[in-house]
């Protein structure tokens, strides 16, 4: 009996491990959260809190001096439906976010792509497609006031030359929008170019190598093995296409205030006129909730359709 005692006391398993490991565990995960704190904090404070005091909002009225907001339910959405010019914002913004997106992501994976060839000149090339996107819009919006300016601006001395009449690109009803997608294409090709010259560079060569000895063409190649290599990244620039061309007002308020006939109001230029200009901060509550609805709806759309269609390395 005596000597059976020692085996049991050294087999008994140490509980000091267990005491020392809990506490580190503990102070890991405070360490852990701490450091996540100030970004937590300003997530909240500036993003998830406004948005949902803004879906808050758009149920009450617009204070008035002494008289505070009243609860008035569906008011305030029903008022929307009935709303010509919001309507006319939204197709506005529709029409532009079919054209600018396409073009922009077409533009700037053409121009990764050459970027990152042997070519000569190769830096000032990506110095030059950067440029446009550390521009201010107000400095853009200005810009290009001058190149659409009739008569003497840019483009209509360029078209002079052709024996072209001069012509009021962003007074007329049929140019003005479009002279606002030639802008926005220009301004964010360059940054979305960014995304795509990163990716195309973490490519390995040996495929294009592979490829070659194998007779594919280089269409082919982009096709089959390059294009699907970046879907990750178009994934990530689509959203961001997206969210910028439903975000446009900086140079609309320059260029053109919405007109001609509100042809080129796009939805958060009317948020803004209905919020800072009117003060009607109620309706533009419901108006930016439906915005919010709007992008999330998109944005899940692309992360449940595209998501199965991306190719990961």
């Amino acid at each position: 009996m005596h000597g059976s005692e020692p085996v049991a006391l050294a087999a008994a398993p140490s509980p000091a491990p267990l005491a020392r490991g809990g506490p580190m565990r503990f102070s890991a995960h405070i360490h852990g959260w701490l450091m996540l704190l100030p970004a937590a904090v300003l997530l909240v404070t500036f993003t998830h809190y406004p948005a949902v005091a803004t879906i808050i909002d758009s149920f009450f009225s617009t204070p008035k001096g002494r008289r505070g907001a009243v609860f008035v339910g569906l008011d305030n959405y029903q008022a929307m439906l009935g709303d010509p010019v919001f309507f006319r914002a939204l197709a506005n913004n529709i029409l532009y976010a079919a054209s600018v997106i396409p073009l922009t992501i077409a533009l700037a994976l053409a121009m990764a792509l050459w970027v990152n060839g042997k070519i000569a000149g190769r830096p000032f090339l990506r110095l030059s497609f950067f440029t446009p996107t550390v521009l201010p819009m107000i400095a853009v919006a200005n810009i290009w006031l001058f190149f659409y300016a009739p008569g003497y601006g840019l483009l209509d001395q360029i078209l002079g030359v052709f024996g072209i009449s001069t012509h009021n690109w962003l007074g007329d009803e049929h140019t003005a929008l479009i002279c606002l997608i030639a802008v926005a294409v220009w301004k964010d090709a360059g940054f979305f170019m960014i995304f795509y010259l990163a990716a195309l560079q973490q490519m390995s060569p040996q495929l294009g190598e592979a490829a070659s000895i194998e007779g594919a063409s280089r269409w082919y190649f982009f096709r089959r093995v390059t294009f699907p290599l970046l879907m990750p990244t178009t994934l990530f620039v689509l959203i961001n296409a997206i969210i910028n061309s439903f975000r446009l007002i900086d140079h609309i308020v320059v260029m053109t205030q919405g007109g001609p006939d509100n042809t080129t109001a796009l939805l958060l230029f009317y948020i803004y006129e209905v919020g800072f200009k009117f003060w009607d901060t109620a309706y533009a509550a419901t108006l930016t909730a439906v915005l919010l609805a709007l992008l999330a709806f998109l944005a899940l759309g692309q992360f449940l359709i595209l998501d199965r269609r991306i190719h990961y390395q």
